[in-house]
């Protein structure tokens, strides 16, 4: 096997992009220093896809920033030292959020591979450019929602049912859960294929550098490009407000395994659409007034989905494998989720979904210690805040049903005595506020459920 040196690239290259209408297929080029290109490609269903010329320049807009987010993939391979956009410069705006999602979504991989990323992060930046404000295209008033398969995306999909509100359920990848989820909610589904370039699995084996990358950065702005295509003129994540906040790590500080999936991104991408790509086309997260907790308070109402959903990041790949459970029992995920939801359903149903009682396995102390922040910091997953969990288990301790489980037991014997008990209620943590996006009938929909 041949050895890939990361320190021997000096240069990342935007090759080029293209989409064909006919056909919905997308072609996203990258190149090393004088290398072959690497090509990621998409198809978005639904062509052939007749544009005017208005729609047209909106598609082009919202195909270079996806070209250019999409490029992280890649570029974290080898970090090097030059970005160069073959197509031309950006404007400063364009620049300085590439730049912010590039540093923050990369704060995780950074940390691991022991790399300083702020400042090094330089895409190129032609300050006579000025950037042209969208007009709007005159969308069709419908939300693409973007469905994962857990319980936050079936939140935002049963609230937007019950405001009324059209919608089309979409996912990227051949997850046969999340098809699952989406079949199972009755609306529309539209499912984009995405195949990353060949070459980025043979570098990652040969040495490249690797880690997590801003996901939900990228599928924000695949989804964009297929809202124009289709009409919608929401796109709607399920984003709540514990995403904002990292794992603050001794002598580094913060670092947010879900920066992109937090408030900073939401803002500054949803601005940037609006102002960029087209004005009447709405980005948002409808849970973001909402902690972790709050969400699963509202999940717990619902019960249609209980034998469909799943959390369980390892269950979740790329290539669409079936697990043989939706639960694994031993990640961040569901030790998270478990006990997120333990306060509000009743214990038959919980041990029902997920098939053992979690918080009975003395082997998950260290695990759940993370998740309540106690002599360990937040595990790098999207899980809720350290004062979440440690709420929720509060809350068990009150419950005659879950008070005798070991993990129970051990937090009022050895946790409980060395917290704060006025910061451990649990109805603290289920008022809606803070910063958001959403329309005025959906924040008014949300603060009043």
């Amino acid at each position: 096997m041949s050895h890939f040196d990361p320190t021997s690239i000096s240069r990342f290259r935007f090759v080029r992009r293209a989409f064909d209408a006919a056909s919905g297929r997308v072609e996203l080029a990258y190149a090393f220093d004088n290398g072959a290109e690497m090509v990621e490609t998409l198809v978005i269903p639904g062509a052939p896809f007749a544009l005017d010329a208005a729609r047209q320049s909106a598609v082009d807009a919202a195909l270079r920033l996806l070209h250019l987010i999409a490029g992280v993939s890649y570029f974290k391979t080898a970090v090097p030292p030059e970005i160069v956009v073959e197509d031309g410069a950006l404007d400063a705006e364009a620049a300085a959020l590439l730049t912010s999602i590039y540093e923050n979504g990369l704060g995780e991989f950074a940390y691991n591979n022991g790399l300083a990323l702020r400042g090094k992060v330089r895409f190129p930046v032609d300050r006579n450019i000025d950037a042209v404000a969208a007009p709007a295209l005159g969308l069709g008033q419908r939300a693409l929602v973007a469905i994962g398969g857990g319980k936050d995306s079936l939140v935002s999909i049963e609230t937007l049912r019950d405001a009324g509100v059209a919608q089309t359920v979409a996912w990227i990848g051949g997850s046969q859960l999340i098809a699952a989820c989406a079949a199972k909610t009755g609306f529309p589904t539209l499912n984009i294929e995405r195949k990353l370039a060949p070459r980025l699995f043979e570098l990652n084996r040969e040495g490249a550098l690797n880690g997590h990358i801003p996901v939900t950065a990228i599928n924000s702005a695949i989804l964009v490009l297929a809202a124009l295509l289709t009409g919608h003129d929401q796109v709607v994540f399920s984003n709540e407000r514990s995403a904002s906040y990292g794992s603050v790590i001794p002598g580094t500080g913060e670092v947010n395994h879900q920066w992109s999936k937090g408030w900073d991104f939401e803002r500054a991408f949803g601005d940037f659409i609006g102002r960029h790509v087209a004005a009447d086309l709405r980005y948002y997260s409808l849970l973001r007034p909402l902690s972790e907790l709050a969400v699963a308070q509202r999940f717990a109402r619902i019960d249609a989905y209980d034998g469909v959903f799943s959390s369980c990041n390892r269950n979740f790949h790329i290539l669409g494998e079936k697990p043989s459970s939706r639960w694994c029992g031993h990640c961040p995920k569901c030790r998270f989720v478990f006990l997120a939801l333990a306060p509000f359903m009743p214990k038959p149903r919980l041990l029902g979904i997920f098939g053992r009682n979690l918080l009975d396995e003395p082997s998950q102390i260290a695990g759940f210690d993370a998740l309540l922040e106690f002599r360990d910091h937040k595990p790098f997953e999207c899980v809720g805040e350290g004062v979440e969990s440690r709420a929720a288990m509060n809350a068990l301790t009150r419950r005659a049903e879950w008070r005798e489980d070991a993990l129970v037991r051990r937090f009022v014997e050895e946790v409980l005595p060395h917290l704060d008990a006025e910061a451990l209620e649990l109805a603290e943590q289920l008022t809606p506020r803070g910063d958001h996006r959403l329309p005025p009938a959906l924040a008014a929909r949300i603060a009043q459920a």
